[in-house]
């Protein structure tokens, strides 16, 4: 009998994704990053320095953190992919423009060791890491975490450039469309439309780059038109809000124009590692982030619950995937097949 030469057997094992694609990570965040710049300009523009060293310090100490981390555990550092640029850019959007910079850096030094790092790196992470940031934030320092400024069109004191209310607030405390539109707006005419176009348009207290709903929406066409987000998630998210507010006797409008709804379903709903990867999973996703949001905005102490509603849906994304996966490939039936 003639011996037959052995074939090598190799496997070759690695960690997803498994399907190649020319679209780049790198590619991805340039596009994040450019959406967000009529945001961060808006911010800067409206509240000032303040906010401007908001964005630096948490940018660096996010790229910082991530550079030391790798370089500690002998891994390639990972800076030219600007997933670490993104992380502190969007953390520094979503806290108060007067927050200690020293908190902003260890929010983002948080939010990339403890959200991104440790569960290991790019794509391996669970929670949103700019999010799981704040959400640290926001327990370790409540009353940092909840002290608005006013924008510069405002300020007519000393005083009033470190303090002022945001509509949620207001309208948590008051239940008064008219006192959100004189106290939060600065309106002389306190009508329902007018306070609806300033809060669209932006110039108010709140979180450095979620007060402008028409420049988000601007960063979300430009998103969609690029396909770097999906509309699924965004959209659902914000018609359950307005569906719920609707059945709780809130007003839906102001729900969906007041707050970081809108930026958190853009920007933060839309994350590809933290969110569900097939169409009906986005859309649970989305639906369940609105309806926390809401049910925390109308039942919590607390006057904003978007941050927490996206987490909670973080949270849930493995069994969403499990429950609803991808199928990438089929086997065509063959007739005549035995059943």
């Amino acid at each position: 009998m003639a011996q037959t030469e052995s074939i090598p057997q190799e496997l070759f094992l690695s960690s997803s994704p498994h399907i190649a694609s020319q679209v780049s990570a790198r590619s991805l965040m340039r596009n994040v990053l450019i959406a967000l710049a009529p945001v961060t300009i808006f911010g800067v523009i409206s509240f000032g320095l303040p906010a401007l060293l908001n964005v630096l310090v948490s940018v660096i100490s996010a790229v910082t953190a991530e550079s030391l981390f790798r370089v500690i555990t002998k891994q390639d550092i990972r800076v030219k992919d600007l997933s670490a640029i993104v992380t502190g850019l969007l953390l520094a959007l979503v806290l108060p423009p007067t927050t200690p910079l020293w908190m902003t850096a260890l929010g983002a030094i948080f939010a990339i060791l403890a959200a991104k790092e440790f569960f290991g790196g790019l794509g391996a992470n669970v929670f949103n890491p700019a999010l799981i940031g704040r959400a640290f934030l926001l327990m370790s320092f409540p009353a940092a975490i909840t002290s608005w400024a006013r924008p510069l069109g405002f300020r007519t004191a000393l005083a009033d450039a470190v303090s002022g209310p945001t509509p949620l607030g207001i309208f948590k405390l008051s239940s008064s469309m008219a006192a959100v539109g004189t106290e939060a707006l600065g309106l002389s005419s306190s009508g329902y439309w007018t306070t609806m176009r300033a809060l669209f348009i932006g110039n108010h207290g709140g979180c450095t780059g979620e007060t402008s709903i028409l420049l988000i929406l601007a960063g979300a066409v430009f998103l969609l038109v690029k396909k770097t987000i999906d509309w699924r998630a965004p959209v659902t998210m914000i018609g359950a809000a307005l569906i719920l507010s609707l059945i709780l006797g809130m007003d839906p409008l102001f729900s969906i124009l007041s707050g970081g709804l809108v930026f958190g379903a853009v920007f933060m709903a839309t994350d590809y590692v933290s969110a569900p990867l097939t169409a009906k999973g986005k859309l649970i996703f989305g639906c369940g982030a609105g309806i926390i949001a809401v049910l925390i905005r109308k039942f919590g102490n607390y006057p904003e619950g978007v941050s927490y509603g996206i987490l909670i849906m973080n949270a849930a994304t493995p069994f969403l995937n499990r429950l609803l996966p991808k199928k990438y490939g089929t086997v065509p039936k063959t007739k005549g097949a035995v059943k």
